[in-house]
């Protein structure tokens, strides 16, 4: 029977078989049409909410430059380059999306979606690309190599994303197929594809720019708070009781880091003094977050103190220049006024002086200026008013009945602009929702001399999508956690219009606390 003709029956069967299979494979088209559509929506969405927290994100980097344009100006100025740059390819791709399905009826109809013809018309002429295929190009190749150029040559890895991200094969612009073929980039990804694939493949782009966006915002916020605690940013100080000594009086100072800790301690010391090597023990001890100096004042005149202190970081050694003078005199001649804190007094805060003259005792030190009053000793308290500066004027009478006195200016400033915190975090922070819910918002002055105690009476909340927030208090209330029970992981959340006051100085109007924005984990 295998060898002869089929009978009539047997051609039928055959050919139902044939039908069965063909209404399949149709049927197996049309599912994987519709989930390409399905990518596509969830591509889109995911676009939304990382525009979202790319605005976020860049809101914080204009703070930032704010209050400081020294460090983050220049950061600033490439991220809105980087944000122009994204934002017109992004828009380039959307107004070819929306050509691509100007005649789909519903554009919810993905499995209509098959057809090919749109693309390999606009993109191809014959066996080459057409002009739309080479602007298309054109566009893919710009953006990544201007966005690289932007980019500043410590964020590489940002920059390799980049370059992955958008390759568009070789130097010509080849790639192999799967027979080992080189063939045009662009037609290996989209000539012959059915038009919904093309379209979640435009997406998936626009995918790729909002997330290269989102990388170069973040390695610039957390490459600047990295490198400001970085050993190469710090400076030495020297700290010393007064400012003049009598010949052959023991000098005893310090020499501190601009920022020191507990944990900061030089592996090596390398300093001179008029030239003279400084020996560990005789001249000098190490001790936490500073080198003491134990040496003679000398003779009347001014000391240099040369050389540098060695920190190994990350392996590698780091060299702090140390350059710093000191002054030695046989007699005293005027009053020494010195600020306990600094050279300047803030309006707002007792701010404690030190008023003494050498040779004089303290009770025989006669001191005025307006807010100043004699906490006992050699201890004032300034309480400045209006104005820019205050003059404190000090005279005192030496034993050989001399009077001797002198006047000092001091600078009035307003305390600094305080920074939102969450959970005694500031800036841009990351945290599960949970620990947002019950975390508090605060207010702290970071690298203020001055231990002020902050509260908080009220701020505003923002999710991604949904309405403002005003909360009364320091922590999240019932519809601040339930805006919160909306956002989704990796939305920013942003903490603003933080209103802080000094608790034992309600009527001191603080400046308008910084923001801060928590990047959600889960």
């Amino acid at each position: 029977m295998a060898g002869g003709k089929q009978s009539p029956r047997q051609k039928m069967v055959n050919l139902m078989y044939l039908v069965f299979i063909c209404m399949l494979a149709l049927n197996m088209s049309k599912e994987v049409l519709a989930a390409f559509g399905l990518m596509n929506e969830k591509l889109e969405a995911s676009n939304t909410k990382t525009t979202q927290n790319n605005l976020a994100f860049l809101s914080g980097l204009e703070t930032k430059a704010g209050e400081n344009e020294e460090k983050f100006g220049p950061l600033l100025q490439d991220a809105k380059k980087i944000k122009v740059l994204s934002q017109e390819y992004f828009d380039y791709l959307e107004n070819l999306k929306k050509e691509m399905v100007k005649g789909v009826e519903d554009p919810k109809d993905y499995q209509v979606m098959d057809k090919t013809d749109y693309l390999d018309q606009k993109f191809f002429q014959g066996d080459n690309l057409g002009k739309e295929g080479k602007e298309f190009m054109k566009r893919i190749n710009e953006y990544r190599n201007q966005v690289s150029t932007v980019l500043p040559a410590s964020m590489q890895d940002v920059k390799d994303a980049v370059k992955a991200r958008f390759e568009t094969g070789d130097a010509q612009g080849k790639v192999e197929n799967r027979d080992g073929i080189k063939v045009d980039w662009l037609a290996y990804h989209y000539e012959g594809f059915p038009l919904i694939a093309s379209l979640t493949k435009l997406t998936a782009l626009q995918a790729d720019i909002k997330a290269t966006e989102q990388d170069a915002l973040k390695a610039m916020l957390q490459g600047q708070l990295t490198s400001e605690v970085s050993m190469t940013n710090y400076t030495t100080l020297l700290e010393q009781e007064k400012s003049a000594y009598y010949q052959g009086e023991k000098f005893t100072g310090n020499i501190v880091l601009g920022r020191k800790d507990a944990s900061t301690k030089p592996n090596e010391v390398n300093l001179t003094l008029d030239g003279r090597k400084l020996k560990e023990g005789p001249d000098y001890t190490i001790e936490e977050g500073k080198v003491k100096l134990l040496v003679s004042a000398g003779s009347a005149g001014d000391h240099t103190l040369k050389g540098n202190l060695v920190f190994m970081q990350d392996g590698e050694r780091t060299e702090v220049p140390v350059n710093s003078t000191f002054a030695t005199i046989t007699k005293p001649n005027a009053a020494v006024i010195s600020a306990d804190k600094m050279n300047v007094v803030y309006r707002g805060v007792s701010n404690p002086i030190t008023i003494s003259i050498p040779g004089i005792p303290d009770n025989n030190v006669n001191a005025n200026a307006p807010g100043l009053s004699r906490s006992g000793g050699s201890k004032y308290v300034m309480n400045p008013g209006t104005g820019r500066t205050v003059t404190i004027n000090a005279s005192g009478k030496l034993p050989d009945g001399q009077v001797v006195g002198s006047k000092t200016e001091f600078r009035i400033k307003d305390i600094p602009r305080p920074e939102g915190s969450i959970r005694g975090e500031s800036g841009s922070v990351k945290m599960p929702r949970t620990n947002l819910e019950i975390s508090t918002v605060g207010a702290m002055l970071d690298d203020f001399d001055f231990d002020l105690n902050l509260a908080v009476s009220g701020f505003k909340f923002k999710v991604p999508g949904q309405p403002t927030v005003s909360v009364n208090g320091n922590k999240l209330d019932d519809r601040a956690k339930s805006a919160l029970k909306r956002a989704g992981r990796g939305d920013a959340v942003q903490i603003f219009d933080i209103e802080a006051y000094i608790t034992n100085n309600r009527s001191y109007k603080l400046k308008k606390v910084s923001p801060v924005v928590v990047e959600l984990t889960n």
